[in-house]
């Protein structure tokens, strides 16, 4: 990785709201999704952030030269840890970041003592689905959706300690 990125889990003013622009512009421009995945984004971070505990949620966010290029979040759901806002930008795949980022949340999910972990994703992140299999998730469920403003299978990926 580029010696300038840097990994943190410290929440800046403006980050928020940047990690929401960034989801509903790159799902808009390489999967069509309308503002259905911005808006949606934008509830459960609020949902997120109201709850949030430094114990047992986490945020890990990429930067390089102090801009957001990437982000995966850890939030506490009981037993389970729900892996949330993975994304990484365009130029900064291919590099190791996505596993960087993915061992970052399975080491904090151990470290919390969650007996496992999920997410919801969708079937037109293939590379997404690659990283989250390589890291021992399977595949549980799939559900057609239209809430992104387009016909997509929303997909549930769980990985079981």
């Amino acid at each position: 990785m580029n010696p300038e990125l840097v990994i943190d889990h410290q929440i800046r003013p403006g980050d928020i709201g940047y990690l929401i622009y960034l989801h509903g512009k790159r799902y808009a421009l390489e999967n069509g999704y309308l503002q259905g995945l911005e808006i949606y984004t934008m509830e459960s971070m609020l949902d997120s952030l109201k709850n949030f505990s430094p114990d047992k949620d986490r945020f890990w966010i990429a930067r390089h030269n102090d801009t957001i290029v990437g982000s995966i979040a850890l939030m506490n759901r009981g037993d389970l840890a729900q892996l949330r806002y993975f994304l990484i930008e365009p130029d900064y795949r291919g590099y190791g970041l996505g596993n960087r980022l993915m061992q970052l949340f399975i080491d904090f999910m151990h470290r919390c003592g969650y007996q496992g972990a999920y997410l919801w994703t969708t079937n037109e992140l293939p590379a997404a689905a690659h990283l989250y299999r390589k890291f021992g998730f399977v595949l549980t469920e799939e559900v057609p959706s239209e809430q992104f403003g387009k016909h997509t299978i929303e997909q549930k990926y769980e990985l079981r300690n």
